[in-house]
């Protein structure tokens, strides 16, 4: 009669004595990099003795080796932005160290994987940190919003949110816009005065072909937010639409925020915007085969 223990005699393989178990369970652990994307934010670090680097694009080098190999290894890992400013807050508020490996790993943990990050796929770093510093731009941009949103409370007068009541307006706009422009491929800007001198700057790349939109729901967050900011605050801002069609010269159309709502500018407005350096105010050339419009009037209380 042959002898069955349905396993129950069995040893259970010692995973001390697996020589690839530690590897294995290395591969499932996912890996944040904190990257110092500019020159400026380098520099800030070098103070720091323990920070052992001289040369940024060494830094640089050096970071995608380490990237390259933790994907050789299977193990997930994001790249994320260091902020040496950010990082000097974080060592006080802790009494922590700010020159030691230690702390900029703890730091790394509890502060940059929580922010904005990016999947680290193979792609040259040089082509993935534009893109992640673009995103925490946006990111940034949309909480400082959010945060001039929140602070507007309730209308005195009829008790309706602020906030809550811009936005709804703002998203109305982007949509009256998109279908009063129709078909093609339409690049727009909205920027809004902040408290600083910098001030708030949302992009939205948006496609319309037959009949239906195509756009990205997260950069239409922000746009929407900066634009219901600006309503809100009755701050003197303004969007700057470029539409694109197969052979077709493309047109700039613009409109400027005004008493909660938005104004058309006329042709010659647009193309004063257009043609004016935006830092300098000097005037610059306005593009060859490039039609300056008027900007399309919008209801924003009743139907379109």
């Amino acid at each position: 009669m042959p002898h069955t223990d349905n396993g129950r005699n069995r040893k259970r393989p010692d995973p001390r004595r697996r020589p690839n178990a530690r590897r294995t369970l290395r591969s499932e652990t996912p890996s944040t990099v904190a990257v110092l994307a500019d020159e400026k934010d380098f520099a800030a670090m070098r103070r720091y003795a323990s920070f052992l680097f001289d040369d940024h694009a060494t830094y640089l080098r050096h970071v995608e080796g380490l990237l390259r190999s933790l994907a050789a290894q299977g193990t997930y890992t994001s790249v994320a932005l260091f902020d040496p400013d950010d990082y000097e807050r974080y060592c006080t508020g802790r009494h922590l160290n700010p020159d030691t490996a230690l702390s900029r790993t703890r730091y790394t943990a509890d502060v940059a994987a929580a922010g904005t990050r990016l999947p680290y796929e193979g792609q040259p770093l040089a082509r993935l940190l534009p893109r992640l510093i673009d995103e925490a731009e946006q990111q940034a941009t949309w909480e400082y919003a959010s945060a001039l949103l929140s602070a507007g409370g309730d209308c005195a007068t009829c008790g309706e949110d602020i906030g809550r009541a811009a936005f709804a307006r703002a998203s109305r706009a982007l949509r009256l816009i998109l279908e009063a422009v129709g078909e093609g491929a339409h690049h727009l800007v909205c920027s809004v005065p902040a408290d600083e001198e910098t001030p708030l700057i949302a992009v939205l790349h948006a496609e319309c072909r037959d009949g239906a939109l195509h756009l990205g729901e997260a950069a239409a967050l922000v746009f929407c937010t900066v634009l219901a900011a600006g309503l809100a605050t009755d701050r003197p801002g303004g969007i700057v639409l470029r539409s694109t069609l197969p052979d077709r010269p493309d047109t700039v159309r613009g409109w400027g925020l005004r008493g909660g709502g938005l104004r058309p500018l006329t042709e010659a407005e647009v193309f004063a915007a257009y043609c004016t350096d935006a830092e300098t105010g000097e005037p610059v050339p306005p593009e060859h085969g490039v039609e300056y419009r008027a900007g399309i009037p919008l209801d924003l209380d009743g139907d379109a």
